[in-house]
């Protein structure tokens, strides 16, 4: 009882726990009712911690404009991506410039993700 109610506590939920029932009177669990025909619930959660990673890192490694140009470009920021004239525009330096920016940014990002 002791463990039940801790849990309760702690609001620790997990995929195979039964959360309720059918109209059949069959246990339903929390994966079988997140789970989706395009991708399990393991993988969406193992993308989530892919993508809170790489956030991480790109804190930790990119300077300002680095970072600035990958979220613009891949459109992280929740915008629509956009191209690297676009960007050029935005930032008032030449197209050229942000490719050449994007390029140092994503290979620093593959080499610390590699490591």
């Amino acid at each position: 009882m002791y463990l039940r109610s801790n849990k309760k506590r702690t609001g620790d939920v997990y995929l195979n726990e039964p959360i309720g029932k059918d109209k059949d009177d069959n246990e339903v669990t929390l994966q079988e009712v997140l789970e989706n025909n395009e991708r399990n619930v393991e993988d969406e959660v193992d993308l989530k911690f892919k993508i809170k990673n790489l956030y991480e890192k790109m804190k930790q490694i990119l300077k300002n404009r680095e970072k600035i140009i990958i979220e613009l470009r891949f459109g992280l920021n929740g915008d629509k991506p956009k191209t690297q004239k676009e960007i050029a525009k935005m930032m008032n330096i030449s197209r050229s410039y942000v490719s050449r920016i994007e390029s140092k940014a994503i290979g620093k990002l593959a080499k610390e993700i590699k490591e």
